[in-house]
């Protein structure tokens, strides 16, 4: 047999990645890793236009709208339109959001060493270092 599911790398990302995430919702409060991913690179960058931080978060454009709204029906985000681009809307967490960023970091952090705790550190690290490679 040549095919088989449990050895090929979609599979096991997707095993890794339920694991991964449900460790992430147990660790935030129930925000998804969507949200998170929404919440930490604004952190990092502090505002930019939706359609970049889709571009950063790896979410296509209606993903990243249907999240920012939640997250803004939560407090946690707010829009401004980009008095340069008039299409442009900006997007940046409020003061709610930067707190809970600030509260929950150390343990989103932990997550990732949950989720590769059958891993020794050196290859946790070389396992990160190798996804990075492979996504590009």
């Amino acid at each position: 047999m040549s095919y088989r599911l449990d050895e090929q790398v979609g599979f096991l990302l997707r095993v890794l990645y339920q694991r991964n995430a449900e460790l992430l919702t147990q660790a935030l409060d129930g925000l998804t890793p969507t949200q998170w991913a929404v919440i930490s690179m604004l952190a990092q960058v502090q505002e930019c236009s939706q359609n970049l931080l889709g571009r950063m978060t790896a979410m296509d454009a209606a993903t990243i709208k249907g999240v920012a709204d939640r997250l803004a029906a939560r407090g946690l985000v707010q829009f401004e339109d980009d008095p340069a681009h008039r299409r442009r809307v900006l997007v940046s967490l409020t003061p709610e959001g930067l707190a809970l960023y600030d509260r929950l970091a150390d343990a989103a952090a932990g997550v990732s060493d949950a989720t590769l705790s059958r891993l020794s550190p050196a290859q946790a690290a070389k396992l990160v270092q190798l996804l990075k490679l492979a996504a590009g």
